[in-house]
């Protein structure tokens, strides 16, 4: 437990830091009243949304995992509401959550579980970068984008983060298909190591190769999932264009793209409950990028993050309850299940 207040403490501080910087030039008085002024109707659709997101997110994660065995929804979905909303409170606890609670219910081994979870962000990342070439190089560009070398910094970003995932991808590929050679390389290796340290590493690569069947899925059931993965991603834009709405803010549905890709690098940054990097990027994008005054974009932030992540909270705290889980209960489960030696026996 004690890595877990660390990360927590560096979390607050790291979010406290991003917040200072959100607000730091911010007119109060103007913040007040562009939240004020918000049209209360577009924000609770941006909550609705949010609903359908997290719906469609176990619709797929059923997909990822139906190489290795059938999962009823209704466990899908309860997974997928507790695994985020915990992992808005307890640091790490989203992607091992996940995969444990499918594990309790069903016979798929939890470092299996977790290669899914590995392919789902992997699908997500992929389709944000289709999304972000769309609005770079197809769609017209919006009349208030304002240009810059900011621009130029994010293209290349993009450029760099294209290129690490068809790495991550290729790789992934590799292990899958050639796990016996990755398997034998690996047991050269651990020969040096003692049997309580070779063991659970070989059992977690056999595991993990095995949760990757997925990418040798018949071609049908890979457009399958990236269809998913693009209908969930259009779902989150129409939020924050709603969201937009929401402020009178004149700005194409398209526009939104170049919002997320943003977003996806600030709710990269660990922090509970993704306060701090969601709200900076979210007012570094509409400020720097679309000219919208400071005040109404940290507005906007304000608003996105607590319509959008307010209702994983009211479904995902209360299915906790379902679960028999208590947050005491999910920040151990989080620590106990991250080490390797948690991993179980995999039959070859």
């Amino acid at each position: 437990m004690r890595g877990q207040r660390g990360r927590l403490l560096l979390g607050v501080v790291l979010a406290a830091l991003l917040l200072a910087v959100v607000f730091w030039q911010v007119d109060w008085d103007e913040l007040r009243g562009a939240l004020r002024g918000a049209s209360i109707g577009p924000l609770l659709g941006l909550s609705a949304v949010t609903v359908g997101v997290y719906a469609l997110r176990a619709w797929r994660l059923g997909f990822l995992l139906a190489p290795l065995g059938r999962v009823r929804f209704v466990d899908l979905f309860s997974a997928t509401y507790v695994g985020f909303a915990a992992g808005l409170l307890v640091p790490r606890a989203q992607e091992i959550l996940r995969p444990w609670l499918i594990s309790r219910r069903y016979p798929i081994p939890l470092s299996a579980g977790f290669a899914t979870i590995i392919i789902e962000r992997l699908v997500d990342l992929i389709t944000v970068l289709v999304l972000f070439a769309l609005y770079l190089f197809v769609l017209p560009t919006p009349p208030q984008q304002t240009a810059g070398a900011l621009m130029g910094v994010v293209k290349m970003a993009g450029a760099a983060t294209a290129v690490v995932a068809l790495v991550v991808l290729g790789v992934l590929l590799a292990l899958h298909s050639h796990a016996d050679r990755v398997l034998g390389l690996l047991d050269k290796i651990l020969t040096r190591l003692p049997d309580w340290a070779a063991g659970p590493l070989r059992r977690i690569v056999r595991a993990f190769s095995d949760g990757l069947a997925v990418l040798r899925a018949p071609a049908g059931h890979l457009a399958a999932i990236f269809a998913q993965s693009f209908a969930i991603w259009l779902l989150i834009a129409t939020g924050f264009h709603l969201n937009h709405a929401a402020f009178s803010l004149d700005l194409p549905f398209h526009a939104t793209f170049l919002l997320i890709a943003f977003l996806t690098v600030g709710v990269a940054i660990p922090t509970p409950g993704m306060v701090g990097g969601f709200h900076a990027f979210y007012m570094v994008t509409l400020h720097q990028m679309f000219g919208v005054d400071q005040a109404t974009a940290a507005a906007a932030g304000i608003t996105a993050h607590a319509f959008s992540f307010l209702p994983i909270l009211l479904f995902g705290l209360p299915l906790l309850w379902r679960e028999g889980l208590s947050l005491g209960r999910v920040a151990a489960v989080t620590e106990e299940e991250g080490s390797p030696a948690s991993f179980p026996e995999v039959q070859s």
